[in-house]
């Protein structure tokens, strides 16, 4: 049985969009159990109208709600211990729960998740980690959000993360991996990424099939099942991709609509276009993963429906199901043993995030 902590108050909608989807995966999902938090007046109303998701759910009411504006320090000092969000986590540390799923305020939950689970030892900072539609199926691609600016070690780190991630996701035992560059040329791109490049090739790692440096339309052509970058391009790449997507859903909308031929031409098109939509659609592939914490925990868009929301669920049961943490673990530490120097150096700020 799998039991997922569901912050019910995050995102643009709150319990009107999370219990619906609480529901959908609780049909298609027969082995897992939710514990919800959140707002009593607000939440039970929503769950008396899922009877069948209420007998395999646990509510837990939290007076206080992080708010979608709050800043990551407020939301520490108001919401720990004590709101839907914290509860959340907190339910993923305790072993209460399997991982925590939340469509709240990114910063707060990220600021809650590294105070309450800690970073894995060897790990300096966490990543977020996207699932990527690609021409060839889907990709990862990390980190989008949670680190701005890495040097070559946290490079590595993001690497051995997203492998750990493809392996139980995908069901690949060696996973390509490839590192965000400027170019594909060896000596092309920033220190660090070039030195987080040689890193690899020497770690030589059997969980890890490196691939060199890809560029930024490799992303979209699935070039390598990880891309590896920092927070600041990666959340740049994936809004930009996000925006395409949406640019050309409206053009063909358009262009469908103009004319009394382009709207016969549609009926006969339908079935392509509703392959080419369900490619496109950004709720498949919804949920941010924060990689290289004692605890998962699945950020799903604020603004998600209840389809996207329902992914995001999935994602985290996936990752439970095939021991994403122990995958992890298990590659850090082979990476470490071949490379015991590999931590020298690091950032003071690594050490005190432990303590």
């Amino acid at each position: 049985m799998i039991k997922i902590s569901i912050d019910a108050m995050g995102g643009d909608h709150g319990p009107s969009v999370i219990i619906p989807a609480l529901a959908k995966v609780a049909i298609r999902r027969t082995d897992i159990r939710f514990i919800i938090y959140g707002r009593e007046e607000v939440v039970r109303p929503e769950l008396a109208k899922h009877p069948k998701l209420a007998a395999v759910s646990e509510f837990v009411h939290c007076e206080v709600a992080v708010r979608m504006d709050d800043k990551p320090s407020q939301a520490l000092r108001q919401g720990r211990w004590k709101s839907s969000m914290w509860k959340a986590i907190e339910a993923v540390k305790s072993g209460t729960s399997d991982a925590c799923v939340s469509a709240g305020n990114t910063g707060a939950l990220m600021a809650m998740s590294k105070f309450c689970l800690r970073t894995m030892a060897t790990i300096d900072r966490p990543a977020i980690a996207a699932l990527w539609p690609t021409t060839r199926g889907e990709s990862i691609v990390l980190d989008v959000g949670a680190t701005i600016g890495a040097d070559a070690h946290q490079l590595t780190d993001f690497a051995i993360l997203g492998t750990g991630m493809a392996r139980a996701l995908f069901g690949i035992d060696r996973p390509t991996v490839g590192l965000l560059n400027v170019g594909v040329e060896e000596i092309k791109g920033q220190e660090e990424v070039k030195e987080a490049g040689r890193m690899l090739r020497e770690a030589n790692m059997a969980s890890m099939n490196y691939q060199g440096f890809v560029e930024g339309d490799d992303i979209g052509k699935g070039t390598t099942d990880v891309v590896v970058t920092e927070g600041f391009s990666g959340n740049i790449a994936l809004k930009t991709a996000e925006g395409t997507a949406r640019q050309i859903a409206g053009y063909l909308r358009e262009a469908m609509s103009r004319t009394l031929m382009a709207k016969i031409g549609y009926i006969f098109a339908k079935g392509a276009f509703d392959r080419l939509r369900e490619k496109m659609d950004v709720r498949r592939a919804n949920g941010g993963v924060f990689l290289g914490l004692n605890g998962i925990v699945v950020k799903s868009h604020g603004g998600a429906d209840a389809d996207g929301f329902a992914a995001a669920i999935e994602m985290a049961y996936d990752m439970v199901r095939n021991r994403l943490l122990d995958r992890i673990e298990a590659d850090l530490d082979l990476f470490h043993a071949r490379n015991p120097h590999a931590a020298m150096g690091r950032p003071a700020a690594a050490v005190e995030d432990q303590e």
